[in-house]
């Protein structure tokens, strides 16, 4: 939220023509702002071994909320379906699961190839000892155990998003 890649600048600049073009109604994203994207990746280089890569557990939001978020009293949003893209996205595989560690704010993914002590890791790397992830176990967008609303939405805009004023200007 807040970054190049967000879509929230499009939708801002789409708002006002009475289409918001969506990929799918099902999309989901996960969010999380650019601040806390700085503070977890200098946890990350704190806490890192070498090799292994840092997944933070965050908050997912719905397409169709968002686009409610960015243009509230357009309750009639025309959707204009676009462009294939992935309908969720996927931070931890499947596959892999098998070598992620779970702890209470993020994931780890450790190295295929062990080049340390994986149980050292999962037992001394965070204070409190991480627990291996299921097999089956996947972390997408879409399945995620929290999601944000429309107004926690709309107030995550507006604190975190050049120009969003306009969503409460008009």
């Amino acid at each position: 939220m807040g970054s190049r890649g967000s879509v929230i600048p499009f939708f801002f600049a789409k708002r006002n023509t009475g289409i918001l073009p969506v990929t799918d109604d099902r999309m989901t994203r996960f969010n999380i702002t650019l601040s806390e994207g700085v503070e977890f990746v200098l946890m990350a280089l704190e806490k890192m071994w070498g090799g292994e890569l840092f997944v933070p557990k965050i908050p997912s939001y719905k397409i169709l909320d968002l686009a409610k978020a960015v243009a509230p009293k357009r309750q009639d949003r025309d959707r204009r379906h676009t462009s294939r893209e992935k309908l969720h996205e996927e931070m931890i595989t499947v596959t892999d699961a098998i070598n992620t560690v779970e702890f209470d704010d993020y994931y780890v993914i450790l190295p295929s190839t062990q080049i340390w002590d994986v149980e050292k890791f999962r037992k001394e790397s965070n204070g409190k000892e991480g627990k291996s992830c299921q097999y089956g176990f996947s972390y997408n967008s879409g399945s995620n155990e929290r999601f944000l609303s429309v107004e926690e939405l709309r107030k995550l805009i507006f604190e975190n998003v050049d120009g969003a004023e306009a969503i409460y200007g008009d």
